[in-house]
């Protein structure tokens, strides 16, 4: 697929031998190989329907003289400025000044008179943030002069892009690039010609119009129709109201699918739910500048999130990294905590979309005890059930490999040996789409549902969670249950691996023995030492202070891995605990953390 502003020549270096998918130069000695799940005949009708679908709007957006039927209501100027509470890098803004444009990791020169538009991108993570205007609210910063820039760039993509086109139009970027043109649009108009406002308004009322047609999927629905909703409430006029209006009424049914109950995102990304919760935010905040009330729905939304977001957030003032979500920054999740008045965050247990949260004083654990989203929401979705994240007062010791939709080409750490969780055998209980396949439906999650059994009880200075699931269950007959007792006067965590045979699974034939590994994933910067006994692994996070991990496993290792952040990859650590499980029988793994420097500490 060719990508306007992306260079398409490097090729991918060949796949390292014995090595998680997707996880370069990072062998690891329990490989994992494909399920199979590609070759699943319930796919095709999916498939062959997106794709004949896709090529439809293709082919009709595509057409010469699409762009009239965009036209519309004249939009005259700008009624309001929306104001985005997510924190901006001013640096970024004056980069773009000097003709470097830094995204997503990478950098990209273009010095005025010239623009990025017509030449080469690092990798598509930039293009997507670059088509999305990523980087126009760090460039508004930079009071006259940003503005300027920024309204030269934005007629200059106009002038390359104004025809659509199936990756700059993409509703993804497209929701994005409104959203963010909406906040600057008043503010550029104020240093433009009248016939540069006129063609601002224009442009950000077609993108709105284009947002509110297909082919956006149920995953994207929620946020494209928020963006719309801001860009009406942006413009001035009789094209402002009724953007805002058709908007806001499909928006209803848009958050009823997307926000769960319990506040959580359908996809079950915390970062997902985050992120809607900011545009939610400004969508209030810009009804208000244009003296309209907050619709019910959308208000409902916001409380909705906010609780779950109270779970999310963890004491080191980041997101759990589960299901395809990044930590995000402390920053950015001080923006969307901002409005709640509620009780601060690292002092809060619970739940909220399968997501669970235990805690003592000192320590923080969080766990996955449910299956990934499925079918459109599984875009981001990872294969890891019981995955773990474990804090240390606010050091985060134990973690996953991090993975997020921008790291594109580390599909493998969606896997289970990309978080900290039990890998049972050379094999996965789902995998993502790839190839066309990918292009067509996007890099969905597959494979069979996925049944968690959840037990949690509080008990005087203790917490007890247990999760079974039977993902392994097919191919080996044998459930994986996580047992999780935290002591809450001692702030010690003792926690069991249990492997036992799944009484609906015995009349296939089996393999006698099956290799597991269980992982623990540790933040890149956590030190980590072997003790003599073999046993015993003392762990230094960033404060310093120590923490004993130990196990009954038996082999223990520490070994290389990685960790992707903001889509780049960073070298790291994980524990591995290795041996063999028979399938007709039960095997238990103990293990737990506790603090150093007690009297039972091993030499």
């Amino acid at each position: 697929m060719n990508i306007p502003g992306q260079n398409n020549q490097d090729a991918a270096p060949p796949a390292v031998a014995d090595a998680i998918p997707g996880l370069r130069g990072a062998p690891v000695r329990t490989p994992v190989r494909a399920s199979q799940t590609s070759g699943d005949l319930s796919q095709w009708p999916a498939l062959a329907g997106r794709l004949l679908s896709r090529q439809l709007w293709i082919e009709l957006y595509g057409l010469p003289g699409y762009s009239l039927t965009l036209g519309g209501q004249s939009a005259q100027g700008f009624a309001a400025s929306p104001r985005d509470p997510r924190p901006v890098d001013p640096e970024a803004g004056r980069l773009v000044l000097g003709g470097r444009f830094t995204l997503a990791g990478h950098s990209l020169e273009a010095v005025a008179p010239d623009d990025p538009w017509n030449r080469p991108s690092p990798n598509r993570a930039f293009a997507v943030e670059l088509h999305g205007f990523q980087w126009l609210p760090s460039v508004m910063l930079q009071e006259e002069r940003g503005a300027r820039e920024a309204l030269r760039l934005t007629l200059a993509w106009a002038t390359t892009f104004s025809r659509w086109s199936p990756f700059a139009w993409s509703p993804a970027i497209l929701a994005r690039r409104t959203f963010n043109l909406a906040c600057a649009a008043r503010r550029m108009g104020q240093v433009a010609t009248e016939a540069e406002r006129l063609k601002l308004a224009d442009l950000l009322a077609r993108q709105a119009r284009q947002l509110l047609r297909p082919p956006s999927s149920l995953a994207e629905q929620a946020t494209s129709l928020t963006a719309v909703a801001v860009a009406g409430c942006t413009l001035a006029g009789k094209s402002g109201v009724g953007l805002r209006r058709t908007a806001l009424h499909r928006l209803t049914a848009a958050l009823g699918r997307t926000v769960l109950s319990d506040g959580s995102h359908a996809s079950r990304s915390p970062e997902a739910g985050m992120e809607l919760l900011l545009d939610l935010l400004t969508l209030s905040d810009v009804l208000g500048q244009v003296s309209e009330p907050t619709p019910e729905p959308v208000r409902r939304a916001i409380q909705r999130l906010t609780r779950a977001l109270r779970i999310h957030a963890l004491p080191d003032g980041r997101l759990a990294t589960l299901q395809g979500g990044g930590p995000s920054t402390a920053a950015r999740v001080a923006a969307a905590r901002a409005h709640d008045d509620a009780v601060h965050p690292s002092s809060l247990s619970g739940s909220a979309g399968g997501i669970v949260r235990i805690q003592s004083p000192l320590l923080t654990v969080i766990a996955d005890t449910a299956g990934p989203a499925r079918g459109p929401w599984s875009g981001a979705a990872c294969a890891q059930p019981m995955a773990l994240e474990i804090l240390c007062g606010k050091d985060r010791l134990v973690t996953g490999c991090g993975w997020t939709p921008q790291a594109l080409d580390r599909q493998g750490l969606r896997l289970p040996p990309g978080h900290s969780t039990l890998t049972l055998g050379e094999s996965t209980i789902a995998e993502p789409l790839g190839g066309w396949k990918a292009e067509v439906m996007g890099p969905r999650l597959i494979g069979p549902p996925l049944h968690v059994e959840v037990n949690h009880r509080d008990g005087e200075a203790a917490v007890w969670l247990e999760a079974e699931h039977d993902g392994w269950a097919a191919r080996f007959g044998l459930l994986h249950q996580r047992r999780l007792y935290l002591d809450q006067k001692l702030d010690e965590l003792r926690a069991e691996e249990r492997l036992h045979p799944s009484p609906g699974h015995r009349e296939a034939a089996r393999p006698i023995a099956a290799p597991y590994a269980v992982r623990f994933q540790l933040e890149p910067g956590v030190q980590a030492s072997l003790a003599r006994d073999r046993r015993s692994i003392l762990l230094r996070g960033h404060s310093g202070r120590g923490w004993w991990f130990r196990t009954d496993g038996p082999d223990v290792a520490i070994e290389p891995s990685v960790h992707v952040d903001e889509g780049l990859t960073r070298r790291s650590l994980q524990i591995v605990v290795r041996g063999s499980a028979r399938t007709d029988a039960e095997t238990k793994i103990r293990w737990k953390l506790s603090p150093a420097g007690a009297g039972s500490d091993p030499s």
